[in-house]
């Protein structure tokens, strides 16, 4: 017997009864939100901005550049106001401020404006990134190849700006560009990790580095690094502690490889120190360290042996 689908009328009114149910998962009513798809269209025209000629357009000459970076550059800074001011206003609505916020486009205007300004220092230390990788990297023919193909790359390079947006304290605009850039690249760094220059991310999948992890100048990170937090401290409430130094300090010239583990906030990461690959570490580390795991043992099952002698429980 055949199910005749219910009427669309009832269908929407299922639907606002779900709407009314709860808060979680609509937003009906207040005016501010920032838009996705505005923040990622943004993020995209500082690839523009630091890599001219790779990104956007391709007929870039001498005598064009000027006017198109004064053209870019513009409407960035209008772009970003937008969405810094839905941030900021979104923030003070949900806090109860009075609706009209008068103060949010001035002071998102000012924000745009300070990031705007940063941003040769920021493409400064790009450059210094992008050449970190090509020069860590022997698989990579030319800086071409890195800037157009590396993911690493791709999330160090939004981390750059989202970073700068974080320390300004505009809430939720850094953490979509961040989540954009792991979808992207599959290194997920969060926008308040602080990192210094030339770092080279290789593969990225999976790379894992927290809000509070500090890293210095010079690192190489292999794919499946974590750098995160040993436990969330709780108050009397059993409510998760936020503000604290939870995730590790890696120092200058660190080598971190392939699915290695780094946790806790008190956690030290010596300078020029290599971390092998798969090892779980949660104490500081001295400089100039060497840190491996002890190699498992590895059985061979040659053809004709017994079976009995050899239990693969790997096969399923």
């Amino acid at each position: 017997m055949s199910v005749r689908p219910e009427p669309l009328e009832r269908t929407v009114d299922a639907m606002l009864e779900s709407y009314g149910s709860s808060s979680v998962g609509q937003r009906i009513g207040p005016r501010f939100m920032p838009s996705r798809e505005e923040i990622i269209a943004v993020t995209r025209l500082f690839f523009e901005v630091f890599f001219p000629g790779y990104y956007g357009r391709r007929d870039l000459t001498a005598d064009s550049l000027r006017f198109h970076v004064g053209a870019l550059l513009a409407t960035l800074r209008e772009k970003l106001t937008a969405q810094i001011e839905q941030c900021l206003c979104y923030t003070a609505e949900a806090e109860g401020m009075p609706q009209d916020l008068p103060g949010c486009h001035d002071h998102a205007r000012k924000l745009a404006e300070m990031l705007v300004a940063r941003l040769p220092a920021l493409r400064a230390t790009l450059v210094q990134d992008v050449q970190a990788a090509f020069d860590g990297d022997p698989a990579a023919s030319s800086i071409d190849e890195v800037i157009l193909s590396y993911p690493g790359l791709q999330a160090v390079t939004v981390h750059r700006v989202a970073h700068e947006l974080w320390g300004m304290g505009v809430p939720l605009m850094p953490r979509i560009m961040s989540e954009w850039a792991h979808a992207q690249s599959g290194a997920d760094i969060h926008p308040g990790a602080t990192i210094g220059a030339r770092l080279f991310i290789d593969h990225a999948t999976g790379v894992v580095i927290g809000e509070t992890t500090h890293i210095g100048t010079d690192a190489k990170i292999y794919q499946g690094v974590t750098l995160g937090a040993l436990s969330h401290p709780k108050d009397a409430d059993g409510r998760v502690i936020r503000g604290t130094k939870r995730h590790p300090t890696v120092q200058d010239g660190v080598t971190l490889y392939a699915n290695a583990t780094v946790l806790g906030g008190t956690t030290i990461v010596g300078s020029r120190s290599v971390v092998g690959g798969s090892v779980f570490v949660t104490r500081s580390i001295p400089e100039g360290s060497r840190v491996a795991m002890k190699p498992p043992e590895l059985r061979v099952l040659t053809p004709g042996e017994a079976p009995a002698t050899f239990i693969a429980d790997f096969e399923i």
